[in-house]
């Protein structure tokens, strides 16, 4: 018999590996599967839904000028898209939630990059439709890293095509497992964020976009600092 796979403690030891980040989601999704999880297959389900009907294809685009967002950061204090560009690029990353592993393994990549994006002026903000008391609770297991903003009710997410509806079976498991979006986001709504990257220049316009149905998958740093590059050419 196969020893049962902890899934907690696995993903501890993915975000600390010295692996690409695609490497670590991987890794983790195939860990999911092989532990027995009901996740797997209802999340493959899920990502063939949001494929046939073209999720997140109406997103900005590069080139596009990204709309404008004013939102709460883990402490209370709105911070704007404006603001934030006046200090220099911006590599934006709309999350799922706190819970989400393959966010925090997309996120904890991303903090460790902080320094090579900030050779570029460059700062990392995270979305997430989430209440402030839990967007800190991961700001904190990021260890300050980078700004995580509560996109109330997935309003900002929604205005760019990137809201969508989890279906009833991937609530039922959520609530089986402990995991209630009413509690984190204080409605029932049962929404969520395609997870997407865009690097934004300092003027405001997309350098360059990562949106994927399948939320397993994100951007790779590679492809963030080449855009980065773009920035400063």
């Amino acid at each position: 018999m196969k020893p049962r796979i902890n899934l907690t403690a696995l993903l501890a030891e993915i975000c600390a590996a010295d692996i690409p980040p695609a490497q670590r989601l991987s890794r983790y999704a195939t860990a999911m599967r092989e532990s027995g999880s009901p996740f797997p297959d209802v999340y493959d389900r899920l990502v063939e839904r949001l494929r046939s009907v073209e999720a997140g294809a109406g997103a900005p685009e590069v080139g596009d000028i990204m709309p404008p967002f004013i939102l709460p950061n883990s402490h209370g204090r709105m911070v704007s898209l404006g603001e934030t560009l006046t200090q220099g690029p911006v590599v934006l990353s709309f999350n799922r939630g706190h819970w989400c592993p393959f966010c925090k393994i997309e996120l904890w990549s991303m903090s460790e990059a902080e320094r090579e994006f900030a050779e570029f002026g460059a700062r990392i903000v995270s979305i997430m439709p989430e209440r402030q008391s839990s967007t800190a609770s991961i700001v904190a297991e990021l260890l300050n890293r980078l700004p995580v903003l509560s996109d109330m009710d997935n309003g900002y997410a929604m205005s760019l095509g990137l809201a969508m509806w989890v279906g009833d079976r991937v609530r039922e498991l959520m609530v089986e497992h402990g995991l209630s979006l009413d509690a984190f986001q204080g409605n029932d709504a049962w929404l969520l964020p395609l997870p997407a990257t865009f690097v934004i220049g300092r003027q405001g316009r997309i350098l360059a976009r990562f949106v994927d149905p399948d939320f397993r998958t994100r951007m790779a740093i590679d492809d963030i600092v080449k855009a980065l590059r773009l920035s400063i050419g």
